[in-house]
Order: C-alpha cells, then structure tokens, then sequence
C-alpha cells in the first residue's frame, strides 16, 4: 500500500516545463550578416557623400582641353567661354591647348580622363568625327564622351582668287567643267574644308584639283597670291579680305544668307542644296560624367552665352550662339557626326 502511495506522489507531482535552447547560429554565418549590413551601410555613406560632392561641384579648377594652338578661332572661342564658365561656376576653368595628330592628341587626352567634371574638351567636327575616322590609332570615338553643352557656329563661305578665271558661282562651274583639270582647290589637310571641297566635288560632279597645306594660313597666303583659285573657309576668317575687295565671295553652304555678306546667295539659291554646312563648337565631357554635373554645366554655358558681353564677342569671331540641353546638343550631333564622316571617308585624305 505505501509503495503504492510513493507511486501516485511520484506520479502526481508536475516536472518543471523546459522549452529546448535555440541552437546558436554558426559563426560564419553571424560574420555574413554582420559583412553584408556592413557593406549596405557603406555604400550608403558613399552614396550620400557622391551626391553631396556633385552638389558641391566644383570644388577645384577645371580644366577646358582645347585641340589646337593659342591664337586661332578655337582658341579664341575656348578663352571666351572658359572666362564664362569660371563667372558661372566661381571656381577657375582654364585653357589646356593640346594642339597635334589632326586634334586627336587632344581628344584622347580626354576621354581617357577621370569622368568627374574637371575634365571638359572642346569638341567639333574636327575632334569628333574626322580625326577618329582618318587616325587609325585616335583610340576613342565618339562614344567615348557624353554631350554638355552647344557652345557656337560659325558659317562657311566659298572663295576665289581674284586672279581666278571666274568671276562668280555659275561661270565657276561652267568654266571647270569646260576645262576639267585647270581649276585648283586649296584646303588644309585632313581638315573640314578639305572634306568641304572633296564634297562639294561630289555634288557638283566638277573636276578641280585639290591642292593640300599643312595649314589653313597657307591655304589664304597662296589664295590672295593667286597661286591657287578656290578656297573655303570660316567667315570669320575671310571676312577682312571680303570688306577689302581682295578675294571674290561665290557662295555659302548655309540655310540663309549671312548678314555680315547679304549680297553672297547661299548655295541652295545656286543650285546646290545639299551642300549645307558650318563649323561648330561644343563642350563634351568623358563618358560616365554625372548627369548632375552635366546638367550644371551646361546651365553654366547657356548663362555665360546669353550676356550681351558675350554675344558682342562672338560677333567679330562671325560666331553665332547655339544655347540647348545636353539633350538638344545628342540631336545636333547625331545628325553632324555621320555626314562629318562620311565626308572624311569621301575626301580619301591622309593624315600629315
């Protein structure tokens, strides 16, 4: 009987209730969780300061590349809207001429730039469409940049020697093709106006010789001497020896008449509609720039572009301002680019 009772106490009386221990994770595991909101928490950081350092640009000077040698229209253009760009910006945008290799020295320069702002290039049709196309060894393309800004344009005029046997656009036309052969073009090698003549002669289906300089400075000296007969080159070039008298203006490849040369028709009027051109300039940046910090350049240049002080510049320059978004300036270019190359391939030109 009292066995019995011990049993039933025994039996009675509750055992404590013990839930089982969690295993503990492993380490290695502990660590990855740990690695993983380490590295969030990182980028986090890294993020916030990338977007504070875009905000805050620039910070330091910023360099403008420009493709050819102190003195010229380019460079006369790069000065003018560095000294814009430093008034917009407050921090200091000067000049690097990197002149060489048809302006690609100066392209490759920047495209192989760290893609932060402080790098910007002075592109046109040369830097992007024809050197890449006639050097085989440019290293970059156009792809290589991201657009920023439309800076200006200057048009092109076609010219005679004043000793040349015609005296305008028609009998030009009638006295080459009557005499195949006898009428010479001069152009600067591997330049736009060689790929303008080379078109032109294309069009026309004319056969004048095409006689190549190391330099566009050459090309006026002979063509006022007489040595040469026909030359095209910027307005802002010719213009004086224009006003002077000493050279005969036959026409433009621009949509309308110019109004520093009202009296010259453009070359649609002459019957040569496709024949459409001028040169431009504009701002790139290496590709992979933040759109942030192309944004504020570009409002930058649109601001220095549309003070008067600026525009009483460009005048003597024969340069018109083209302000627009990065956006409007992919457009241009996607419509430039192709002809530009088309004629480089066209003109069969190689390099010096």
């Amino acid at each position: 009987m009292m066995a019995q009772l011990r049993q039933w106490r025994c039996n009675a009386v509750p055992k404590p209730m013990s839930e089982p221990m969690p295993k503990p994770m492993p380490n290695a595991v502990v660590r990855g969780v740990l690695a993983a909101v380490l590295m969030a928490t990182l980028a986090l950081c890294a993020s916030a300061s990338f977007i504070a350092a875009q905000d805050a640009y620039p910070v330091r000077p910023i360099r403008l590349i420009v493709p050819f040698p102190p003195g010229g229209p380019t460079d006369v253009m790069g000065r003018l809207i560095s000294q814009g760009l430093s008034d917009q910006l407050g921090q200091q945008v000067y000049v690097d001429n990197r002149p060489g290799a048809g302006s690609t020295l100066a392209a490759k320069i920047a495209a192989n730039a760290e893609p932060d702002g402080y790098t910007l290039l002075l592109g046109s049709a040369a830097t992007l469409a024809i050197g890449p196309t006639l050097y085989r060894d440019a290293e970059y393309d156009p792809k290589s940049f991201v657009p920023v800004a439309m800076v200006a344009e200057v048009p092109y005029v076609m010219v005679a020697s004043p000793k040349a046997p015609a005296g305008n656009f028609s009998e030009l036309l009638a006295y080459a093709k009557a005499h195949p052969g006898k009428l010479n073009f001069g152009v600067p090698n591997g330049a736009p106006p060689h790929m303008l003549a080379a078109w032109f002669k294309s069009l026309t289906d004319v056969d004048v010789v095409l006689i190549t300089y190391r330099g566009g400075a050459n090309v006026l000296s002979d063509l006022l001497g007489g040595q040469i007969d026909l030359a095209v080159e910027t307005s802002s070039i010719l213009l004086p020896q224009l006003r002077d008298g000493k050279l005969r203006p036959l026409g433009t490849p621009s949509p309308k008449r110019l109004a520093d040369l009202p009296d010259v028709p453009t070359m649609a009027e002459l019957g040569v509609p496709g024949f459409l051109a001028s040169s431009w300039t504009g701002i790139v940046a290496p590709a992979g720039t933040p759109k942030a910090v192309v944004d504020k350049v570009n409002r930058a240049v649109n601001a220095a572009l549309a003070l008067p002080a600026t525009k009483a510049k460009l005048q003597p320059l024969g340069a018109q301002a083209m302000l627009g978004t990065p956006a409007d300036y992919a457009d241009f270019l996607a419509g430039e680019l192709p002809k530009w190359i088309a004629m480089a391939k066209l003109s069969g030109a190689a390099p010096d």
